[in-house]
């Protein structure tokens, strides 16, 4: 058994050893599980309507991703020997394939999704061991490009709970649906602004708990069904039906499968940083496998692919709270939520408008995670911008325009009709081409995209008329209140050498 010391860390000297005893170590778990609920919640509730599943049915996979949510964060925060992280960290069912199951769900069904998270799961586990030489491969201008697309592809499912999600029904798009997801979007903005920290966090489960309360007053909310079923029971395994493997699905989640591993790898850097603990390759290697692990078993349990939730380790350090076993906690009360399937029915049987207006916030929250991402990307004097521009540009294409890839081969459209498929591979492809292989001949401008950043006429320049606050001159050079360049063109737009005090000589 590890003792506490004085200080409050454990004996180990590890600061996520600490161990807060049973009581407080469930009080904060509850914490965890009510801060990532609503996330944990939304993908079940998105695949099962696309597969056009019953209310029961929907029912129990919510319930099952709960369950396998709660085994997968005890074995990323306890652990084992090889998997395991062995950190504050939250697992839950990842939001980076959802866009892409819900266009599998339409060709093959469950059963197919199933197959391809076990499949492309099972390749992750496979390459854990070298993933670190990869992560190169996937920067901020690759993941935030991909973490954004996946937020604008989850909008036009919020839009459709909004309206009322059945297409066929005299109520859809109703102004009274309309009516129901904005005054929840106004729950959760309202709720957002709380000065109570515990308050602002749970905005959206808060508002989605008040709008039903109100869709129920207002007599657009149905539990007559919530009691026909079980109330305690274990997820039955393959209660779909056995998983199907499809090539194109599973390069398509393969996809995923990469950046989600990128994501846990920073999610699992950043906890680290956190509480303050060293994190090696070993220590992220075995959390990778854990994730993939995980994810392999979770289509057994009707569940999907499994990954770290970063609001988790905001969490992490908003409280302080740095013990490991408070986050064990938490997934033992996953699992026990999991195991009831009646919880899963009241959460199938919220009305739609309502889980349209917060999933608006929610799913916004994901875009706007990535464009923060990008806001660190560097865009002077390389591709990066080409680079966003065309990947987002092939991501919105499906969701545009759906029936863009019909005429293509299955495999195709199995693959790129995915919003975030076609990002993630337009993204690394191009990374790769502008990023890390090097062109036969150096100098000159690789695009006129590029110098979409700031130029300074030379003309200007005489006249100092473009100069900025911050701008200095070092060694003949001007440069911003970064230290970073400032390029100088001529008035027909060709880059010029100079320096203060000389005339320009041009070149191009």
């Amino acid at each position: 058994m590890v003792k506490r010391t004085q200080a409050g860390t454990a004996a180990s000297g590890r600061p996520e050893d600490e161990r807060l005893g049973i009581g407080k170590s469930f009080t904060y778990g509850i914490q965890h599980v009510l801060t990532m609920y609503g996330g944990i919640i939304a993908p079940p509730l998105i695949i099962g309507g696309a597969a056009g599943v019953s209310t029961a049915e929907i029912g129990l996979l919510v319930a099952s991703c709960l369950f396998i949510g709660g085994l997968a964060t005890i074995l990323q925060s306890f652990g084992v020997p090889f998997f395991g992280s062995r950190l504050p960290l939250v697992q839950g069912t990842s939001f980076a394939g959802v866009a892409t199951m819900t266009a599998i769900v339409a060709d093959g069904g469950l059963p197919a999704v199933f197959g391809s998270v076990i499949a492309s799961a099972a390749l992750g586990l496979l390459i854990t061991p070298v993933f670190s030489r990869l992560v190169k491969y996937f920067p901020p201008v690759v993941t935030g490009t991909v973490i954004t697309v996946i937020g604008l592809s989850l909008m036009p499912v919020a839009a459709q709970w909004a309206m009322g999600n059945n297409t066929k029904s005299p109520e859809f798009g109703s102004v009274s649906n309309v009516g129901l997801a904005a005054m929840t979007l106004a729950i959760v903005l309202l709720l957002s602004k709380v000065a109570v920290p515990a308050i602002s966090r749970l905005s959206i489960l808060l508002s989605i708990v008040v709008g039903t309360v109100l869709a129920a007053v207002l007599g657009k909310a149905d539990f007559s069904k919530v009691w026909d079923g079980p109330i305690f029971a274990v997820p039955t395994p393959f209660a779909f039906g056995m998983p199907t493997f499809d090539v194109a699905a599973i390069v398509s989640m393969f996809i995923v499968v990469l950046v989600t591993l990128t994501e846990t790898t920073a999610d699992i850097l950043a906890v680290g940083e956190i509480v303050d603990t060293r994190v090696g390759k070993r220590r992220i290697g075995d959390g990778l496998r854990a994730d993939m692990a995980s994810s392999a078993i979770a289509p057994v349990f009707n569940g999907f692919m499994q990954s770290a939730f970063a609001q988790n380790v905001g969490l992490v350090a908003i409280t302080g709270i740095r013990s490991r076993f408070v986050v064990t906690a938490g997934g033992v009360i996953l699992l026990i939520l999991g195991m009831l399937p009646v919880l899963g029915r009241v959460v199938a049987a919220i009305p739609y408008p309502v889980l349209g207006g917060a999933g608006l916030v929610l799913f916004g929250t994901v875009a706007a995670s990535g464009i923060k991402t990008l806001s660190k990307v560097d865009y002077n004097g390389n591709m990066n911008l080409v680079i966003v521009a065309a990947s987002v540009g092939m991501g919105m294409i499906p969701i545009a325009a759906p029936e863009f890839y019909h005429h293509f081969p299955a495999w195709v459209g199995t693959i790129f009709h995915s919003g975030i498929s076609s990002a993630a591979l337009t993204a690394v492809v191009l990374n790769l081409l502008f990023n890390h292989l090097k062109p036969a001949k150096a100098g000159g401008d690789p695009s006129v995209f590029a110098t979409a950043t700031r130029v300074i006429d030379y003309s200007d320049l005489k006249a100092f008329s473009r100069l900025e606050n911050g701008d200095k001159i070092v060694d003949g050079k001007i440069v911003d209140a970064e230290g970073k360049p400032v390029e100088v063109r001529d008035e027909e737009g060709r880059p010029v050498s100079y320096r203060i005090g000389s005339e320009p000589d041009a070149h191009g």
